[in-house]
């Protein structure tokens, strides 16, 4: 389980219809060859998030790595999420481009199944306790929303859900809900504060990854090896993106903590020495990190916020 506390064993009979790891593994093993035309010499390991499945396999073609999911609403979305991935390769940016089926599909749908192929990307998760490397992440994490605002197809991966609430309102109205129960009411005061002396001005809508963070990216020495996971992509303002970004950035999978302020400076350089900040995304900087680190964290040191 990638996250999870339950029994995999479990999970992969209740959610995906296989009664034990070999006859998981062998559904791989088939469909690989019976659609890529690749031949499995081992599967070496399953990893299972929520609905979805990953098989790191060896074959003839090298080291691979299967990714599906059983939940059917997805399937059209994540043929739309492989195509933008490839239109991303294409870019030049560091992502994991799906292998192309022998039909030329990128994204495969099999046994009320969906599956994409990709190779193994030789890398280590983003470590927050190298600067240079989280420079680096700031800078790809530009590069890679400049590419998603002008992606022509970009209502196909992430569909409109409508106009946006404004930002301010959006946070006012979070402090308001349950949501903030946990925050200080210091904390809470202090954050109203900082909303009343924003100034308004134009934030774009657009594209973004939006679950930028060490789990989703892979380095390599001091670059960034691929950018990976784009499930969560959705519109929102790149600052936003961005804030969020730097607040989760050394997330993984279990124990999530918050890192520290110094991170969230490199982070920021990284990405200002690619595209600077507008003056208005400037002046919401210091709001959006605070309101992300009460949002995402029970708990957080003074420090921090």
């Amino acid at each position: 389980m990638l996250w999870e506390p339950h029994d995999p064993l479990g999970a992969l009979g209740g959610r995906f219809g296989f009664s034990d790891e070999r006859s998981a593994a062998d559904w791989v093993a088939t469909t690989l060859h019976e659609h890529w035309g690749v031949r499995v010499r081992a599967c070496e390991r399953i990893v299972i998030s929520d609905h979805n499945a990953l098989a790191w396999v060896d074959t003839s073609s090298g080291r691979l790595l299967a990714k599906w999911s059983v939940v059917p609403w997805l399937f059209r979305r994540l043929a739309e999420i492989a195509r933008l991935t490839q239109w991303l390769d294409d870019q030049g940016l560091p992502v994991s481009v799906p292998l192309p089926a022998l039909d030329g599909r990128l994204q495969v749908e099999v046994d009320n199944a969906s599956m994409s192929l990709q190779r193994e990307i030789e890398g280590e998760l983003l470590d927050t306790d190298d600067p240079v490397q989280v420079r680096a992440a700031g800078a790809v994490l530009a590069r890679l929303q400049e590419a998603l605002a002008v992606y022509s197809d970009a209502d196909q991966v992430a569909a409109s859900t409508g106009p946006l609430t404004p930002l301010r309102a959006r946070i006012t109205g979070w402090l308001d809900s349950d949501a903030a129960s946990h925050v200080p009411v210091e904390a809470s005061a202090a954050l109203r504060r900082l909303l009343t002396d924003v100034p308004s001005g134009e934030l774009p809508i657009e594209l973004g990854h939006h679950d930028y963070r060490s789990a989703n990216v892979l380095c390599a020495g001091t670059e960034v090896a691929a950018v990976i996971d784009f499930e969560e992509a959705r519109f929102d303002h790149r600052v936003v993106e961005l804030a969020r970004s730097a607040v989760l950035l050394g997330t993984r999978f279990h124990d999530w903590g918050p890192v520290s302020r110094e991170v969230h400076a490199e982070f920021l350089a990284g990405y200002q020495s690619v595209r600077r900040l507008t003056p208005v995304e400037a002046d919401w900087w210091d709001v959006l990190v605070r309101w992300q680190t009460l949002a995402s964290f029970d708990r957080v040191n003074d420090a921090l916020i």
